[in-house]
Formats: C-alpha cells, structure tokens, sequence
C-alpha cells in the first residue's frame, strides 16, 4: 500500500512496465521485417511481369511469395492477438485504484491478495505462492511463515480456515454377494 501510494513508485512501475512490453515481443519485428521483404519481392516481380518477363518460373515464384506473404501476416496477427499490450495510462490508473482501498477491511484486504496473488500451494514442509506476474513463483518454508506470522508487521494478516471436508457416506461395495 505503501508503494500505491507514492507517485515515484507508480512511475517507477510504469517505466518497468512499458520497458518489459517492448522487450517482451522478440519474434514481431523479425516477421515483420520478412513480410516488408517478401512484399519488395512481389513487386519487383510485379515490375518485372510489366516489362514483359513472364516464364513459368516466374509465375511459381510469385504463387510461392504470396503464399509466403499470407504466411507471414497470419504470424504477425496471431503474435499481435498473443502480446496484449497496455498503455502507461492505463497502468497508473490500475495502481491508482488501490489507493481507494482501505485495508483496515477484510474485503479490501482480499481484493489486494487477489489482484496480486495466483495461487498458494501448501505442503507438509514448505508452501509455493504464485504471484500474478511473470517469474512469479517462490518457495517458502514454514520456519519463514511461522516467523512471519509472529511478527505481524510482515505479510497478510488475513487469518481464515479452508471450506470443510463434506461429510461423505461409506462407498457401497459393488460386485460378488
């Protein structure tokens, strides 16, 4: 909450954001730059069919660049339709909507794990949360959760039990009287 509320972080995050979305795509400029080649391609065949240079081979080699060309769009649309990108504006205004929370509420403390927070996988030794960012997954022991819980001034105070078993009659057994 902290950080929310400090107009350096959010830029800070915001700058993080937008250099992570323009590293992120490593594949869209290459296809690109193929599609904008195969395009000069096409028209220099183009050219070459106007000034009357029209053999099989050619006529092969432009089936075979304009196939290659819708190739390429679909790549680049699939990669487009894959990478969603957001605005800087955008992500001021998701962090600024934390700001209205008050976590002095059990269900404002709730809509900030859940904005944050994937999953937590418990085990008998360790348990496994995973954040709702990229690399977001990180071991902990229960000796760091049992710390943490002692003092309270680290992570969630957000103390609540599981939904119970139900209760299951025994399975009849089938078969052999």
């Amino acid at each position: 909450m902290k950080m929310v509320m400090d107009d350096k972080a959010i830029e800070a995050i915001v700058s993080m954001v937008m250099d992570l979305q323009e590293r992120e795509s490593t594949s869209l400029p290459p296809y690109e730059q193929q599609l904008q080649e195969t395009k000069n391609s096409i028209q220099n065949l183009l050219n070459a069919i106007q000034q009357g240079v029209l053999t099989k081979s050619t006529k092969r080699r432009l089936e075979g660049l304009e196939a290659a060309q819708e190739n390429l769009e679909l790549m680049i649309a699939n990669e487009q339709l894959i990478r969603h990108e957001v605005s800087a504006e955008f992500v001021i205004f998701w962090l600024h909507r934390f700001r209205k929370l008050d976590v002095r509420h059990r269900s404002h403390r709730k809509m900030l794990i859940d904005a944050f927070v994937n999953a937590i996988y418990l085990y008998d030794d360790k348990m496994l949360i995973t954040f709702n960012c990229k690399d977001g997954a990180k071991t902990i022991g229960f000796d760091e959760a049992t710390t943490a819980l002692a003092n309270r001034n680290t992570g969630s105070d957000l103390d609540c039990s599981g939904a119970p078993f139900p209760k299951t009659e025994p399975i009849a057994a089938h078969g052999r009287s």
